[in-house]
């Protein structure tokens, strides 16, 4: 990884992206440390060191911790996130957005713009409810008129659109994909104070150490067996058929179609994150009376509780195979294979060919999608057997979107590297 790095440095157009990348994260940074207006940091800090292990803690390690500093960038990508699974799922459910897009570029550009004007309103609902729950602590708010909550509504939603706006221009004149670069950023920046909580933690010293060696243990098995699922893939053996041209003859090769164990990245971790910290977002907006039908069941759902963990891991699985669905066409496969004279051995061109591949997918997802499912839930099995280790109980969250984007990224760096100094036939 290193050495893909130190000669995509070499390259003057790589060299020139990753700079640009880099000054997008620096001034994304700036932004999380920009204050808003009638608003108290230091109060919502000593809030936030008392509720660790909460929702609350997933949401401010996915901001960078501006969300307990409730500044500029609070929000963070969450509002863009949702939005995008949102759309995803109507260009699905909807025959009218699915043909829009199918459009080409055209259609490409109308569902990205759809999706912004929806980023920006789920951004207004979200602000309106971090502002509300920001009220209902004594301290935090110095201003509690009209004016001053409109004010930090409209800042915090401006913050989440420049937010958006930071990661599309990672993605179009940066490397890597900009929200998981953005993410990438946000979980590096919070390791430390993670870290710092465990080593503060008001407990005797063989306790801090017993936690310290649990804590590293935990790390470098997740990154492995991250590494080792991201890495490991099925490959299935393909033929293709001799043909002559002119006076040559062609083809006649043996390949493979390979298939990734974890195909769909981290954004399945990203997505079911997203989705099941929904119900703490309605509880800020409506802020429901201890004792009533509508508090139990966001208790009964709330991060303490076992359903959470399920949900998570059901969710994990559902948007794996969701993104695979909208990232890969076993038909199209199938076709291309069969378009270029090859065959799968011991599979009929065509449909029993799209066929297998796809049975192949469903096994193969499935595996990837458990592994990445378990390794989500670790930390918070073994937060909720140790509650003093409450500080990792999204450590496995954080450390798969790490990874997994660091990975990804190098693969792409590889992959425009290979292109660069692809020799032609000119050559």
């Amino acid at each position: 990884m290193f050495k893909t790095f130190r000669n995509a440095w070499k390259v003057a157009e790589l060299r020139s992206k990753i700079l640009f990348t880099v000054v997008i994260l620096v001034l994304f940074r700036l932004g999380c440390v920009v204050p808003v207006p009638y608003f108290d940091s230091a109060v919502l800090k000593a809030t936030f060191e008392s509720a660790q292990g909460s929702v609350f803690q997933y949401l401010n390690i996915l901001s960078g911790e501006a969300f307990a500093r409730g500044t500029l960038f609070a929000l963070s990508v969450s509002p863009y996130i949702t939005a995008q699974i949102i759309m995803q799922l109507l260009t699905i459910a909807i025959p009218a957005l699915e043909r829009v897009a199918k459009e080409g570029e055209e259609g490409r550009r109308k569902i990205e713009a759809w999706t912004r004007y929806f980023t920006v309103a789920l951004a207004v609902i979200t602000a309106y409810g971090y502002y509300a729950w920001l009220r209902s602590i004594t301290g935090v708010l110095t201003n509690t008129g009209v004016f001053a909550g409109f004010v930090i509504v409209a800042t915090y939603t401006a913050g989440a659109a420049l937010v958006m706006w930071l990661a599309e221009k990672i993605n179009e004149h940066g490397i890597g994909n900009g929200i998981s670069m953005i993410l990438f950023a946000n979980i590096i920046s919070s390791l430390p104070s993670m870290i710092l909580g465990i080593v503060l933690n008001p407990e005797s010293l063989i306790f801090k150490i017993v936690a310290a060696v649990i804590t590293a243990v935990i790390i470098i098995a997740i990154v492995a067996f991250v590494v080792f699922v991201t890495e490991s893939e099925r490959r299935i053996p393909v033929q293709y058929a001799k043909k002559v041209v002119g006076r040559k003859m062609y083809g006649g090769q043996n390949s493979s179609l390979p298939i990734k164990l974890n195909m769909s990245g981290v954004m399945p971790i990203i997505f079911a994150q997203s989705i099941v910290s929904i119900p703490a977002t309605l509880q800020l907006i409506f802020n429901p009376k201890a004792g009533s039908v509508w508090y139990k069941i966001f208790n009964f759902v709330s991060y303490e509780s076992p359903l959470y963990a399920i949900l998570l891991f059901i969710l994990i699985i559902a948007f794996a195979y969701f993104y695979l669905a909208i990232s890969f066409n076993p038909v199209e496969v199938a076709n291309n294979i069969k378009r270029n004279g090859g065959m799968v051995l011991g599979i009929r061109p065509g449909k029993p060919t799209a066929d297998f591949i796809s049975k192949i997918l469903s096994r193969v997802t499935l595996i990837g999608a458990i592994f990445l499912g378990l390794i989500a839930i670790l930390p918070m099995i073994v937060a909720a057997i140790v509650p003093s280790l409450g500080n990792i109980s999204f450590g496995g969250t954080s450390l798969l979107i790490v990874v997994g984007v660091a990975l990804e990224t190098s693969r792409e760096l590889e992959s425009q590297l290979m292109m660069r100094n692809y020799s032609g036939f000119l050559d």
